[in-house]
């Protein structure tokens, strides 16, 4: 089975739901995993998707914020959904393919502005968000899966704008990063992305706040494809959809493809 997958942080799916079915018509991923799809699961514009041919979806959802959906061509099953930390968020969704692949999509929480687990409550619980997916990870070891999604870390100096200023603000200080790295290596997940693309800044996110995000360039790769040992080598033709942040009242993430043979 050969397939390509799409991750994107939408902002608001029913908001956004017009450039979902813009980029489900003009790049046609198999499978697309959604993340702040701010929307209980019944008011997700599933028929609309299903109209472009893609009739499956399986979600959490939430009202106003948080949630997690795979919209897909091929068929999937649910096979679970953490509540890492007991935030009762909508954060995670699991679904298996017919042949035997798991893809988890999570929304790791961004943890506020302040990196201090004692001052900012937000940043502690993103730091146990990780650890118990590390937890998880070493518990029960994944195997033939794939793990996409906005983890709210750009984990090398080549993720982020600029390294020095960055490991003074979330989602790129050290503590963070080493955090997601003991989450990774707990599952001996392969970063896809970097797999194909080893070298050079790379970037998902930029801020609303900048003025012309395209000229400061000041981004962040906060949203990941990672894959699993025994399938890493299926992965192939990674890329950024960076045009995807200028389209008309965007998301601040561009979705983030990657392709695989199994």
């Amino acid at each position: 089975m050969a397939f390509t997958l799409a991750t994107w942080n939408i902002n608001s799916v029913r908001l956004r739901a017009g450039l979902v079915g813009r980029l489900l018509q003009e790049e046609a991923p198999d499978i697309l995993c959604l993340q702040e799809c701010k929307s209980p699961v019944d008011k997700i514009p599933l028929d609309a998707f299903a109209a472009l041919g893609y009739p499956h979806m399986i979600a959490r959802g939430q009202k106003g914020y948080n949630g997690v959906a795979i919209l897909s061509r091929l068929p999937i099953r649910e096979v679970g959904a953490q509540d890492f930390a007991t935030l009762g968020h909508a954060r995670h969704v699991a679904g298996e393919l017919e042949n035997g692949v798991v893809i988890h999509n999570f929304y790791v929480p961004a943890g506020g502005d302040v990196p201090d687990p004692e001052a900012n409550e937000k940043f502690a619980q993103k730091l146990t968000y990780l650890t118990e997916m590390r937890d998880w990870f070493h518990a029960d070891r994944p195997g033939r899966a794939i793990l996409v999604g906005d983890l709210n870390i750009a984990p090398r100096e080549d993720d982020v704008w600029s390294h020095k200023t960055m490991q003074r603000i979330v989602s790129h200080t050290p503590v963070e990063v080493e955090h997601l790295a003991q989450a990774q290596d707990a599952g001996a997940w392969v970063d896809i992305t970097r797999q194909d693309i080893p070298e050079g800044q790379l970037y998902s996110w930029w801020s609303y706040r900048a003025r012309d995000w395209d000229a400061a360039d000041k981004g962040r790769r906060l949203d990941h494809v990672w894959a699993t040992p025994d399938i890493a080598n299926a992965g192939h033709s990674s890329r950024i959809l960076r045009t995807a942040r200028g389209w008309e009242k965007p998301s601040d993430h561009a979705p983030v493809f990657a392709s695989f043979d199994l």
